[in-house]
């Protein structure tokens, strides 16, 4: 029989600790329940509500936790009328492609610079294997992309969604490749240029619909996101255009089953909360958008999900963003702050809760021969 000691350091070492989370105010179950993830965004900016910890609650929000109540309806009047006016209208053809480069990458360079990692200045998902700060995690990201693609001296790459030209300027210095990369946002196109300047990298203000030429590699990183449902047809058909026989293609994209009837009500809402203050049109493809381009020429050659990652690299926006804000207020003030802080720890939460995925997708035109090797 154990003794009285035995027992309690028998306790002492099965019992597991209490887990830490937010206190959710009951104000949020209200709004929640009345208008889901887009009524509770509207009223965070207002001020109407606070969270000591917004990435917890909303995740707990997100995963419907019991405790707090919430039964979202799939079609409220926000998320209808915004499903009737995709469902009539392609918003990213023509003009359209250009409004997220206004209304979002044209904010301010100095908002961004301020957020992201000052050496690549890169905001798209970090690569977290073995790096322990935001910059570390952005150079291996890229660095990892170049070896899929097996970059060598003299290539000829495009970057559709070049941002400030972190992708292109790496790939320019450390692998000796010409690159030209396609952007729609006028202050992106500014400083990639100035970024990029006396290296082998064209920097252009245009949208992929209406580019043409001949790569040896084409790479994407998280610009997919963009192009809207009826696009993305048109988007694979461009890539498998402008690629020679036998190069690669490297995609990197946020992915998830979205406004169908099977998707996430909190996930919709939240969507369409993000399309109307943040990513205007914005659309995040499921994997049979990714997976179809096989019929289209293309072959998928590796798939890598790190989806985990990006909630680090949101977290590490959100501590820089944060640390920056005395300097910014002034121009952006309290609203914006909200909102942004909604949009970061919302997306941060959904990564969290694994609700949403990232990808990295290797594509050959008409296979590599013998096979094709990837790298982590």
């Amino acid at each position: 029989m154990d003794t009285a000691e035995e027992i309690l350091v028998n306790i002492a070492e099965t019992a597991q600790p209490p887990q830490k989370t937010a206190m959710v105010p009951s104000i949020v179950r209200t709004i929640a329940n009345r208008g889901g993830m887009f009524e509770l965004g509207e009223s965070y900016i207002r001020g109407e509500w606070k969270s000591d910890d917004l990435t917890d609650t909303l995740c707990r929000v997100f995963t419907q936790d019991p405790v707090l109540g919430i039964s979202f309806r799939k079609f409220n009047p926000s998320f209808f009328a915004f499903y009737l006016k995709d469902a009539l209208r392609n918003a990213q053809k023509g003009e359209g492609a250009f409004e997220v480069g206004r209304r979002h990458y044209d904010l301010g360079n100095d908002l961004f610079s301020a957020m992201l990692d000052k050496e690549t200045m890169t905001y798209t998902c970090g690569y977290w294997k073995t790096a322990k700060t935001l910059q570390e995690a952005q150079v291996a990201k890229i660095d990892l992309l170049c070896r899929k693609l097996q970059l060598k001296p003299g290539m000829k790459v495009l970057d559709i969604g070049c941002g400030w030209g972190n992708f292109a300027r790496y790939a320019a210095i450390k692998y000796g490749v010409s690159v030209v990369g396609l952007t729609i946002s006028k202050e992106q196109a500014s400083l990639a240029r100035e970024r990029c300047k006396d290296l082998d990298v064209q920097i252009l203000v245009q949208d992929y619909q209406t580019f043409s030429g001949e790569f040896d590699r084409i790479v994407s990183i998280e610009m997919i996101e963009a192009v809207g449902r009826r696009n993305i047809g048109t988007y694979f058909g461009m890539v498998e255009r402008c690629l020679k026989e036998g190069g690669l293609f490297g995609l990197q994209v946020i992915s998830e089953e979205t406004l169908t009837l099977r998707s996430a009500t909190p996930l919709d809402q939240y969507i369409v909360w993000l399309r109307k203050r943040i990513f205007p049109n914005g659309y995040i493809p499921n994997l049979a958008h990714i997976t179809n381009p096989a019929r289209q020429g293309l072959v998928i050659e590796d798939l890598h999900n790190f989806s985990h990652d990006y909630s680090l690299t949101l977290r590490a926006w959100l501590e820089r963003f944060e640390a920056s804000w005395p300097t910014l207020q002034e121009k952006y003030g309290e609203p914006f702050r909200r909102m942004w802080h909604y949009y970061l720890c919302g997306c941060e939460a959904l990564f969290k809760a694994r609700m949403v995925q990232l990808y990295q997708v290797v594509y050959s035109k008409g296979g590599v021969p013998g096979g094709y090797t990837s790298v982590r």
